[in-house]
């Protein structure tokens, strides 16, 4: 079983992240809380990485901080680049992308331009149109 702890601390060191908790289900969140004082604090909750698609999961979540939470206007044009970010980040360390990894990336697009189609997005950008769902 590959070893990522060094994947893990590096990212969470540059990225000045804390881990609410390890999730046991391969999802994850990420939020940054504001304190009065001045203080900001960046936290993320995922799985813990021991598989590719773990790492994967870790590695977005860290790249909603990495990127920014404002950076993109819609959120699933941030979902998507958060994704790009998190593979980029995967291959740097040595760790290739797998068939499992890819899946997850498409189908993650696929539910966040599906519910940005729901909530009545009035255009979708190019780069997200190939995960469209198209109705016949």
């Amino acid at each position: 079983m590959p070893n990522f702890s060094r994947i893990v601390q590096r990212s969470k060191k540059r990225h000045e992240i804390r881990v609410r908790r390890w999730r046991s289900s391969m999802t994850g969140a990420a939020w940054r809380v504001y304190h009065d004082d001045g203080r900001c604090i960046n936290w993320i909750e995922a799985p813990r990485p021991k598989t590719p698609i773990s790492l994967a999961i870790f590695l977005h979540e860290v790249g909603h901080h990495a990127i920014g939470f404002e950076r993109y206007r819609r959120r699933c044009e941030e979902e998507y680049h958060v994704w790009l970010w998190a593979l980029a980040e995967m291959r740097k360390n040595g760790v290739n992308p797998d068939a499992k990894v890819k899946r997850r990336f498409d189908l993650s697009m696929r539910y966040a331009v599906a519910k940005a189609v729901r909530r009545g997005i009035k255009s979708l950008p190019n780069t997200l149109k190939r995960f469209a769902v198209r109705v016949p």
